[in-house]
């Protein structure tokens, strides 16, 4: 009689530790960090962010450059920015030509830092520097994406905290990319998911879903969210209104959907009613007027059609844009102060 075969037992802790090992054993000694800092009048901040992230970093010994990608500033910013720059070999500023927004200042800022390994931050401190030391931590351990979680959100509002947990919650029974609560942009990559991140063409982006998009193993790292250092913050409640619908509809078809199975609904409603009014009418003989209940139904019909063609029109007008095919942004120059290059002989 054959021997009976034991069992197999699946052991994801070994399979994954021999994932991280071998990460590990191709992680560079000294590697080189990108920090990716978008900008946007931010001429107040700047001075304050150098004057904490650099020695942060030199203390730690860690080799960086600092990208920072001047978002069509309309103050100082850029003037501020290339002063600093002739001082600071390490710092490198990537003007665009105009304001593309956040998402396409982010996306500059990662196509053309040259680190290892890239984080994108805020110049405003709200992400805190010190994490950077546990990120690259992780990151030695083997993970490709370390992300900063924000345990505590005080300096938000009651109504910002509710409506992003709603978000999250939203977006995560939506898409089949699902993206960690109370994640930012604050978070380490790899420079294998940033190879990854750059092959991503579209011009409507939303970032933390590329981020969650591209996979690799990722962990995260719990903080708490402080003040802003200096400045003011640059989104307004229909900003972030407009950037979560984008979120949503960047990568989920679901609000199509859902208009299908809500016509579906009151089909099936306005037949059953149809005939209880047939019904009634053969038997009993009855046709009551129903003035009131008719003009109810068509406004309730009208807004019903006008609200799905608006999410129509959100997905077609995002197709119109991706097939123009423009460039996601324009760099006016890229400033650094670069050594000079030897003679050609």
């Amino acid at each position: 009689m054959p021997e009976q075969s034991l069992p197999f037992v699946i052991d994801k802790d070994a399979a994954l530790e021999h994932q991280l090992a071998a990460q590990r054993a191709r992680r560079p000694a000294d590697p080189l960090l990108s920090l990716v800092v978008p900008v946007f009048n931010e001429e107040e901040t700047i001075d304050l962010f150098l004057a904490t992230v650099v020695p942060l970093l030199e203390r730690d010994g860690v080799r960086f450059e600092i990208v920072f990608v001047n978002d069509g500033s309309r103050d100082d910013t850029f003037a501020r920015l290339f002063h600093r720059g002739r001082a600071d070999r390490r710092l490198r500023i990537v003007n665009l030509s105009r304001n593309f927004g956040k998402e396409a200042a982010l996306t500059a800022g990662i196509d053309h830092a040259r680190g290892d390994v890239l984080i994108p931050m805020d110049i405003d401190l709200q992400d805190p520097p010190e994490l950077i030391g546990s990120f690259i931590a992780r990151w030695r351990e083997g993970y490709d994406i370390v992300y900063g979680i924000r345990t505590a959100r005080h300096t938000d509002t009651r109504a910002k905290r509710v409506s992003a947990g709603w978000f999250y919650r939203v977006f995560n029974s939506m898409s089949p990319v699902r993206i960690p609560p109370n994640v930012g942009d604050f978070r380490l990559v790899d420079r294998r998911a940033v190879e990854v991140l750059r092959q991503l063409p579209e011009r409507n982006r939303f970032m933390k879903g590329l981020f969650a998009w591209v996979g690799f193993n990722s962990v995260g790292v719990p903080y708490e969210r402080p003040e802003r250092a200096a400045g003011t913050s640059k989104f307004n409640f229909w900003r972030l209104w407009n950037f979560a619908i984008d979120g949503v509809v960047s990568f989920s078809t679901a609000p199509l959907r859902a208009w299908f199975y809500v016509g579906l609904v009151i089909a099936t409603v306005a037949v059953l009613y149809a005939l209880f009014i047939v019904t009634r009418v053969l038997i009993f003989g009855v046709d009551t007027p129903g003035y009131a209940s008719l003009l109810i139904a068509i406004l309730l019909m009208g807004a019903i059609q006008l609200l799905s063609l608006g999410i129509i029109g959100e997905y077609l007008g995002r197709l119109f844009v991706e097939v123009k095919g423009r460039p996601i942004y324009v760099v006016e120059g890229i400033y650094e102060d670069t050594p000079p290059k030897p003679p050609v002989t």
